[in-house]
């Protein structure tokens, strides 16, 4: 489908119009992906809601399920994976610990050096969700053939490699 102009497409013709001699150009692509991202998260929270789940609690759980058997994880494998701090970790593992999702594996009295791991409840919570967080990235996604895919994945992990490394030099 050909569109004529977007969101993007208007604001850099405003910026044009009031400062033609600013460089807009990367906004057709950092803007293109922050608008695309504010635009599927109500999609994708709807379709968690479904499931009783948060973003939040929905990355800690595919994060645990996808880690594979027995699906356990230090809480600092938990916020590495998540680039979150321990301390949104712990409030994440312990709300989900409320609703029998996961379990702390240790009995140690430090919760950092315990494992946290999936529950039986959590497991199967996480497969159905899963399928329908697919389902509905599939959805917004439906307007792209799969060669149209495939490349623009190949240049947004290009951009995102790129980030990720100047963010490492930080």
């Amino acid at each position: 489908m050909q569109v004529d102009g977007d969101r993007i497409d208007r604001i850099r013709a405003q910026w044009a119009q009031e400062c033609p001699n600013l460089d807009t150009a990367p906004m057709e692509i950092i803007g293109r992906i922050l608008r695309a991202e504010h635009l599927a998260d109500g999609p994708i929270r709807r379709t968690l809601r479904q499931h009783g789940l948060d973003r939040g609690g929905f990355d800690v759980l595919a994060t645990l399920r996808r880690s594979g058997p027995p699906y356990q994880l230090t809480p600092t494998q938990l916020y590495e994976d998540l680039v979150l701090t321990s301390g949104a970790i712990t409030h994440r593992v312990d709300a989900l610990q409320r609703l029998g999702l996961v379990e702390r594996v240790s009995g140690q009295p430090d919760r950092r050096s315990m494992r946290v791991g999936l529950t039986a409840k959590g497991k199967k919570l996480i497969d159905r969700a899963l399928g329908a967080h697919l389902e509905c990235e599939q959805a917004l996604i439906a307007g792209l053939s799969p060669a149209e895919r495939n490349r623009l994945a190949v240049l947004l992990r290009k951009v995102l490699l790129e980030i990720e490394e100047q963010h490492e030099r930080q």
